[in-house]
């Protein structure tokens, strides 16, 4: 039991870390980071197929500004070139998902949404005009 005890809480400090504002900033921009493959897995298991659900692009973009802004703190070299261009194709790919979502129209015949450039509805199969 000692040893859990001095691994959690190790010289007065939690995990043996120092704990400071931009850790914190730190240490939440890996965890949103991160987060974004739960929501792609669970997406992706969900429909039984691979989808990278919008929410992906969300968290990547929050995820990798706030490392950013910890690595500029930190003043890493290497660690700024990691994340200093790593938004654009994730901005990008949020443009995308909008003009796509935007591109649908609804049915006639059932009211759903039907996707771009489609002859019939795929829900009911009425002649898209």
């Amino acid at each position: 039991m000692d040893f859990i005890t001095n691994f959690v809480w190790h010289d007065g400090r939690l995990f043996g870390i120092d704990w400071t504002i931009w850790k914190i900033i730190g240490w939440l921009g890996n965890a949103v980071f991160f987060s974004r493959f739960l929501v792609q897995w669970y997406a992706t298991e969900k429909r039984k197929q691979v989808v990278v659900p919008q929410a992906f692009w969300w968290l990547s973009l929050a995820g990798s500004l706030t490392l950013l802004c910890y690595s500029l703190h930190k003043r890493d070299s290497v660690f700024i070139f990691a994340y200093a261009f790593t938004w654009i194709p994730y901005i990008r790919s949020l443009m995308i998902h909008r003009r796509h979502k935007a591109a649908h129209s609804d049915c006639t015949g059932c009211g759903q949404k039907i996707p771009p450039q489609s002859n019939y509805c795929p829900n009911c199969g009425v002649k898209v005009a």
